[in-house]
Parts: C-alpha cells; sequence; structure tokens
C-alpha cells in the first residue's frame, strides 16, 4: 500500500529539478497540497504540522520564498516516511543541483589509477518553518533509481555506456559563482564563465571576427558582451549542462520531471490570456504517439511566424504534467530539416551553454563545434607525458573536443555533474598549476637568508617554564616544529591552526621567548584592539618579571604617549611590542625585529603582512588562526607555509551546550541568564548591528542593551561595540572582567579572542545573519571556566533553509574544523574567506568544498616535480613554464606570508 503522501513526489521532483528551473512556470502549489492533505491519514504529526504551515507560502510571488518552502516540503515527506529518489535526498541537504546530479560516493584510489572521492555532504536536520509543495496532479512517478558508487577514473570509460558515478552537485547553493540551470530569459542573464587558460598566442588568440561571415554582427555582438572575443575563448567556455538527443523520444516516451527532446508537427498556434490578463502564447504539437502543449509566458510577435501550422520542430525542454496531459513552458526550438543528417545538433550528447537565450544555442553549438575540430589541436599539451600516463590523464586538446561534444558512449550523469574525464582532466589542471605556482613561492622563501635560533635543550626549558601552567600533548608537539623551524638557517614561515581555546597563546610565548633569549624582538599583530589589549596584559604578566619588556603600540593615548611608545620601541627598550595595525604604521620601527606573531591570519591582508615583516631582517614569521580553516583552503591559501594543527584542548575546559530558539521562545533563553547570573556568573548577548538599520529590520545592539535593562533590573548591562573610542571600550572590558558587569550587549567585536572565565552564557541574537565560523568563534567565549556553560541562537523563524542548516550544525557540532568544512560547503570560498582580498582564483571546474582528494594529487604531483627539478630546467617541463605565465600571470598573488 503506498504512503498517503506519496501523491507529492512526482510534483516535487518536477518542481525542485535542475536547480527550480521551472519553479516560475509552476502554478497552484496551494491546491496540489491541500488535496493530498485532505486524503491524507496515519502520517506523523509533526510532517503533517510542518506541511500545514507551508500552505499559506507555497505560490508567494518572491521565487526564493518559494523555493525555501519547497525543501521544507520535501522534508516533512522524508520525516514522515515516504520513499524519496536521490535528487529529492539532495534537496533536503540544500543540495539542489536537480535531477542531473547525485549524491557523493567514497571509495579508495586505486594504485596508479586517480580514482577520486568526492565529499559526502552532512544532512540536514530539524527542518522548521513554513514549507511547500510542487503544483500539478499527481502522475505515476519514476521509482528511485540506487545506484552503486563509482571510482572518478581520469581516463575515458571504456566503451558501453558506464553506471553513473554517484557525485555531488557542482556548485554548493551559497556558493558565490553557482553554475545556474536556467531556461528561457533566466538563461540569458547566466554568467559565462570561462576556464583561465585560454592561450595568449597562437591560433587560438586570433580574433572571432575572422572567422568569416557565418558569425554574424549579432551574435558576434552578443558574443563580445559575454567576453568572448577570441577563437580560444570559444574552446574555453564550458557548457553549462548537457542534452542527450543520441536517440529522440516519441512525445508518449517523455517523462513529467525530467528533460526531453522530440519531434512533432503545429497542430494549433494562437495567443491567449492567462488568469492574471497577461498575454501569452500556447502552442500544440503532435506526433503519431500523443500530443504536447507548449506554453510561451513572453509572448511576442515573432512567436506566431514560427509556428505555422503543419510545420515539423524539433522541442527541447522539461516537461510537465497538467490536467490536459504533458507541458513544456519555453522550450528550445529548432528546425528539424536536419534532423537526420545534422551531427552537431541531434544523434549525439549535445552541450547546452550558460549565458545564451534558447535561440542563441544552435548557433553557438555550431560555432564551438567548427572550433573544436579546426582549432582545438592548435593547443599545446603543457602536463609532461610522463605525469599524464602516470595519472592515466587525457590529453588537454582532446579533453576540451569530448566536453563540447562527448562521445556516444559517455554516461550523460557524470557530463552534468562536471565529473566526467574530460571535465578532471580540467580541474586536475586548474589545481595543479595553482599548486605549482604556490610550491614556487614556497620554494623561494626557502632559499633566503634568516636567523638561525638557539634552540639548545637548555633553552627550550627555560622557554616553557616561562608557562604557570603545564602543555597538552599538541602545544608540545606544535611548539617542536617551531623550535625546528627556528634552528633552521632559512625564515620560519608556519601557520598554526587551532580551534577556539586551544592554547595557541602559548604556543607563541614559548616561541617568542626562545627568541628573547636570543637578543631579538618580537612583534604581535592582533587584528582587533581588544584582543591586542589582551595579548598586552597576558605577555606583560609572563615576561616582565623575567626582565623582557612589553609595550602596547594603539591608536589610543595621548601624542606624547604614543610617541614614547614608539622611541622605546626604535631603541630597543621594547623587547616584545603587541598591536593591531598600528604596528605597520611608518612612523614604527623595530632595532632588531627576529619574530612576528600575527594573530587570526585570515583578517589582515597581503601588504599588511608584508610591510610588518619588512621592519625586520628576514624575521621569523608565525601565523595562527582560531577560525579553523578547511584543509583544501589551507593548502591552497597557505600552500607556502608549513601548517601545524593543535588539535587539543587544554583540560578543564566544558563543552558548550549549543541550542537554537525561535524569536517567540525568547523568554525562555532569559530565564536561563537569569539562573546563571544568580549563581554568580556572566552572560554575553551579540546583536549583529550596533545601531538600528531601516533596511535590515534587526535588533540593534545600542537599544537591545536599553531594554535588557528593564528585564533584568538586578542586573547590571553594559554595552560593547567597534565604533566606542579604545579608552570606552577598555573601561568597559576590565568594569567585564572585574565582574563589575553583569550582562555585556556586544557586537561581533568580542568574537576573537576576549577571556573571561566566568561568562557562561552567550545569546547571539539574529544568529541566521552569521556565518558558521563566526557562530562557531563566538561561542568560543564562553566554557573557558569550569562551569557548565551554555550557547543560545536566537533566530528568526522566516529564516532561509541555508540558515536553518547552519544552525543544526551549530548544535550539533563543537568541532571547529567540522564546521568550517560545512561552512566551506554552504557558502563557498569566496564567502568563507569574508573578502576578495584573500587572492584566492577563481576555478571554473574545479570545486575547493568538493576536490580535496584532486587537489591532494595535484599538490603532490606539483611537489614531486619541483623536487626534482626546483627550477623548471629541463626540457620535459618547458612546457610548464610556458602555462604558468600565460594562465596565472597576476593571480597567483595567494595570502602568503614573505
Amino acid at each position: 500500500m503506498s504512503h498517503p503522501l506519496a501523491s507529492l513526489v512526482g510534483p516535487l521532483r518536477y518542481a525542485c529539478q535542475r536547480d527550480f528551473a521551472q519553479l516560475s512556470t509552476v502554478r497552484d502549489l496551494r491546491g496540489v497540497i491541500e488535496r493530498a492533505l485532505a486524503g491524507a491519514s496515519g502520517v506523523e504529526p509533526r510532517a503533517l504540522s510542518l506541511l500545514r504551515a507551508a500552505l499559506p507560502h507555497v505560490d508567494h510571488p518572491t521565487l526564493d520564498r518559494r523555493k525555501a518552502a519547497l525543501r521544507r516540503v520535501v522534508a516533512a515527506l522524508k520525516m514522515s516516511g515516504v520513499e524519496l529518489p536521490a535528487e529529492l535526498d539532495q534537496v533536503i541537504r540544500g543540495e539542489t543541483g536537480g535531477l542531473a546530479h547525485e549524491e557523493a560516493g567514497r571509495v579508495e584510489p586505486e594504485a596508479k589509477v586517480a580514482a577520486l572521492p568526492s565529499v559526502p555532504a552532512p544532512s540536514s536536520r530539524n527542518p522548521v518553518a513554513p514549507a511547500s509543495g510542487a503544483g500539478v496532479p499527481a502522475w505515476k512517478s519514476a521509482e528511485p533509481v540506487t545506484r552503486p558508487a563509482a571510482p572518478l577514473v581520469l581516463t575515458p570509460p571504456p566503451a558501453g555506456r558506464p553506471a553513473p558515478a554517484r557525485t555531488p552537485p557542482v556548485e554548493k547553493k551559497a556558493a558565490p559563482k553557482k553554475r545556474k540551470q536556467a531556461t528561457g530569459a533566466e538563461e540569458s542573464r547566466a554568467e559565462a564563465k570561462l576556464l583561465s587558460i585560454a592561450p595568449r598566442s597562437g591560433p587560438l588568440s586570433i580574433p572571432l571576427k575572422t572567422l568569416g561571415k557565418r558569425l554574424g554582427p549579432r551574435l558576434l555582438g552578443a558574443l563580445n558582451k559575454k567576453g568572448l572575443r577570441r577563437v580560444g575563448d570559444i574552446l574555453f567556455l564550458l557548457p553549462r549542462c548537457y542534452e542527450d538527443r543520441r536517440k529522440l523520444k516519441t512525445i508518449a516516451e517523455l517523462n513529467p520531471g525530467e528533460r526531453g527532446v522530440t519531434v512533432g508537427i503545429v497542430k494549433h498556434a494562437d495567443y491567449a490570456s492567462g488568469r492574471s490578463g497577461k498575454r501569452m502564447f500556447k502552442a500544440v504539437i503532435a506526433d503519431r504517439s500523443g500530443s504536447i502543449a507548449l506554453t510561451f509566458f513572453h509572448a511576442g510577435p515573432w512567436l506566431k511566424a514560427r509556428f505555422t501550422v503543419g510545420k515539423r520542430l524539433v522541442l527541447s525542454g522539461e516537461v510537465r504534467a497538467s490536467m490536459t496531459g504533458r507541458e513544456m513552458a519555453h522550450p528550445e526550438l529548432e528546425p528539424a530539416e536536419d534532423i537526420e543528417s545534422s551531427s552537431v545538433h541531434f544523434n549525439r550528447i549535445v552541450p547546452i551553454y550558460p549565458g545564451f537565450e534558447r535561440g542563441d544555442q544552435r548557433s553557438f553549438r555550431e560555432i564551438a563545434a567548427r572550433v573544436s575540430e579546426s582549432y582545438a589541436h592548435h593547443l599545446e599539451e603543457p602536463l609532461p607525458e610522463s605525469l599524464r600516463k602516470r595519472l592515466n590523464l587525457m590529453t588537454l586538446p582532446e579533453a576540451l573536443r569530448s566536453i563540447h561534444f562527448p562521445p556516444e558512449d559517455w554516461d550523460l550523469d557524470r557530463l552534468d555533474a562536471h565529473r566526467s574525464p574530460a571535465h578532471l582532466r580540467l580541474a586536475f589542471d586548474e589545481l595543479f598549476f595553482l599548486q605549482l605556482g604556490v610550491g614556487l613561492k614556497r620554494q623561494g622563501v626557502k632559499t633566503e637568508k634568516g636567523i638561525v635560533f638557539n634552540v639548545s635543550p637548555e633553552r627550550m626549558e627555560r622557554a616553557r617554564g616561562a608557562l604557570p601552567f603545564q602543555l597538552t600533548g599538541a602545544q608540545r608537539r606544535v611548539i617542536e616544529e617551531l623550535a625546528r623551524d627556528m634552528a633552521r638557517p632559512e625564515p620560519m614561515n608556519r601557520l598554526v591552526q587551532g580551534d577556539v581555546g586551544s592554547g595557541k597563546t602559548a604556543v607563541a610565548l614559548v616561541a617568542a621567548m626562545l627568541a628573547l633569549e636570543d637578543g631579538y624582538q618580537v612583534a604581535v599583530m592582533a587584528p582587533t584592539e581588544i584582543l591586542a589589549e589582551q595579548h598586552d596584559r597576558n605577555f606583560r604578566r609572563l615576561l616582565e618579571p623575567l626582565g623582557y619588556r612589553v609595550g602596547l603600540i594603539s591608536a589610543a593615548g595621548t601624542v606624547k604617549q604614543k610617541r614614547e611608545m614608539r622611541d622605546a620601541v626604535a631603541r630597543g627598550e621594547i623587547r616584545l611590542a603587541v598591536g593591531t595595525h598600528a604596528l605597520i604604521e611608518g612612523d614604527v620601527a623595530f632595532e632588531r625585529l627576529g619574530l612576528v606573531v600575527i594573530d587570526e591570519q585570515h583578517r589582515f591582508g597581503v601588504l599588511q603582512r608584508h610591510t610588518l615583516m619588512s621592519k625586520g631582517l628576514k624575521p621569523d614569521v608565525l601565523v595562527m588562526t582560531a577560525t579553523p580553516i578547511p584543509r583544501t583552503l589551507a593548502m591552497t591559501l597557505y600552500g607556502d607555509l608549513d601548517v601545524s594543527v593543535i588539535d587539543e584542548l587544554p583540560p578543564g575546559r566544558t563543552p558548550v551546550a549549543t541550542r537554537v530558539f525561535s524569536e517567540q521562545h525568547r523568554p525562555r533563553v532569559y530565564e536561563s541568564v537569569a539562573s546563571e547570573i544568580a549563581k554568580g556568573h556572566q552572560a554575553y548577548i551579540v546583536y549583529p548591528l550596533v545601531e538600528e538599520s531601516e533596511k535590515l529590520d534587526l535588533e540593534d545592539a545600542t537599544r537591545g542593551a536599553e531594554k535588557l535593562q528593564q528585564v533584568f533590573p538586578q542586573a547590571r548591562v553594559g554595552l560593547l561595540h567597534g565604533r566606542m573610542k579604545p579608552e570606552e571600550k577598555d573601561a568597559v572590558m576590565e568594569a567585564f572582567r572585574e565582574k563589575q558587569i553583569h550582562i555585556l550587549v556586544c557586537t561581533t567585536v568580542v568574537e576573537v579572542g576576549v577571556d573571561v572565565p566566568n561568562a557562561s552564557v552567550m545569546v547571539i541574537e539574529s544568529a541566521e545573519r552569521f556565518g558558521l565560523s563566526q557562530l562557531h568563534q563566538l561561542r568560543g567565549r564562553v566554557g573557558r571556566g569550569a562551569a557548565i556553560s551554555h550557547c543560545y541562537l536566537v533566530a528568526s523563524p522566516a529564516r532561509s533553509w541555508e540558515s536553518t542548516e547552519r544552525l543544526s550544525v551549530m548544535e550539533h557540532s563543537s568541532d571547529g574544523f567540522v564546521i568550517a568544512e560545512k561552512d566551506l560547503e554552504i557558502r563557498g570560498p569566496g564567502e568563507f574567506l569574508g573578502t576578495r582580498q584573500s587572492g584566492l582564483p577563481e576555478l571554473a571546474v574545479a570545486n575547493l568544498a568538493r576536490d580535496g582528494d584532486l587537489l591532494s594529487l595535484a599538490q603532490a604531483e606539483a611537489r614531486r616535480i619541483l623536487e626534482q627539478d626546483p627550477s623548471l630546467r629541463d626540457p620535459e617541463h618547458q612546457g610548464l613554464v610556458k602555462a604558468l605565465e600565460e594562465r596565472w600571470e597576476g593571480r597567483l598573488a595567494l595570502a602568503r606570508v614573505g
């Protein structure tokens, strides 16, 4: 007996496929859900409640609201026990690549064959908020197909179509550069994303207009607007997805909810009025097996001319079911005259390109075919033959020809997921040359002459003795790694990653002691005044009893005080200087700078770091971050640094219990805060804004502090935000440390490094507005003492699905590295780093959130080559040199220290 809600699976499949491409054409979702609910009995109560809550939102005019609601409907079906196809399972996880994508599978690499596992996406839990359904009456939905996990091999598959690979979507939902599955007018706005390796010389660099009259002025102008100006640009604009035109289906064979291609004769065509009174164009196409209705919502005068009754046409688009039968909205139309003879548009797997109206697809496909056949062979193969053979990689010309016009026996699912052998060759290229460039920079640092510090056992013992507590095993291991670096003649360039509260400052203090004992000065740079002041207090407390003067270079104080402090640094009287960006100002000079410690590395630009380091003669550099960086980003951004990880928390740290509350349950949160204050503990309450904003309906910290004083009349409430003067911030933080303030209302100024062990509650208002890593940093401000600590995330009930997923991750994980990997998945590399200044190159095929194993392989191969031929002088490596110069010129300014 089928599940009472199973009738919703077919419509949902249609509405969700290809990244909701057809959602704007779906009507009457509310009616579909109401009818399903009316006949439902014995359904899990929570699922029913979730579906009923969806009804007011399912036909919302805002597309994003409808998308978010659809995800909740799918989640409700799963919650109620409906068996879902794999692509709808992905929708629950926010992976809406649609029917073209499948869940990741994990396999081990095989010897000498790059069989690469994909990163599986964690599932979301506890979907809460309005849901939505998709709207057409039920039809016989396809049964879910279970496919075995298959290795991603970098060679063409053998003859015969292989089983589809279980691969993740190519682009994550929140990635800044999303591969949009658009149709019709939407597709014309899709970005034409060029692979960054088009040659700048040779036949592929000639202007497109030289291709002759077949490129009309209208098409040439359209290509020029998209940045396609050279012949090679055509070859390096990769298809967005593919259509299977190896055998055209009859109309009766078209499956609702899937993309289909068929041929038929125009039976009827005319303008009509929709329910809103807006004019549209409708046509009926038929063949011997049946008929299909076509709808165009943007009914231009040209449509009537294309639909002459009796004319034979090829249709391509998403098929849906309606009350009267099958329908297509805004299909691509092509003449059927060359259906038997054309090897470009029919009888093969056909590419669909981004950024083109449906009518232009055919024209661009013809140009791509011509360029692929006539020009691809001019491409020089940059990879050494030995490398290609070892990894079974396709040649570059072969890969590009296959990407535009795949062999007949290739698998459509892998092509759509950008995981075909040809796509993997290009992804490997992108990552390999990135790692080769980074490796050359790393090599350059390693050949510079630096300082050889004395790290004898006696010195090490004395340095560790400056700490009033026992080091953890992880801290001892990282200190040994630092000591080995500091003893070498080349400058140390090491990144230390550690989760919140792992004890990075203690490691930095031991390194500072080694430099101070050798007579050198140390500079410690922090991203905020509050953290700089905290470092100043900690270093002063531990070092001044040993005879080393510590000074804070700050924007605060009188002109005379600031000048005296800078003069003391220049004379060498201050041995360890702490500061923010003030440390890199021109009037700050050091007598003998030997070690630079940079806290929260990702917050400083390349030039800021370089300026500070230029104040010493090749000082050793230690950079630290409490924001765990996913492995793939660390390899890309910091490939020229040695990386250490502190993966153990000091004893006595208590886990922080985290819970998500909707705004209407805020009184329960306040009850918990009051309870903790009654026990003598303190609380942080964080707001995303300082003052009220008209654009964002969020409660600001200033008004929040006033309200909270009324809610907690017996408690003292303080306010801290970034716009306050340094002296004011100091006074507030000192009062909070001394327990004179019970509740500190603040902005994210407390995100990094603030250490008040008595604080046991963190409340984050409008938590859906924060990224995962930022939420994790804020949570790290509590749990620093022996008391059990709590973090309450207060969020809007109307939050997006992505926000719900982020908050769910926070509830279920306290591991910063797990959280950082998930943050990278959800937001993508550019947004994860929070700034474009990181220097991270745009990647057209490779995906850092997915291709970790391919990146590891690329890094290993790049380092293997540089170990054998550090200067790349070998004749076999001249192609690498040329490719590096052409492809990555000006693009390797990574966030490197040095």
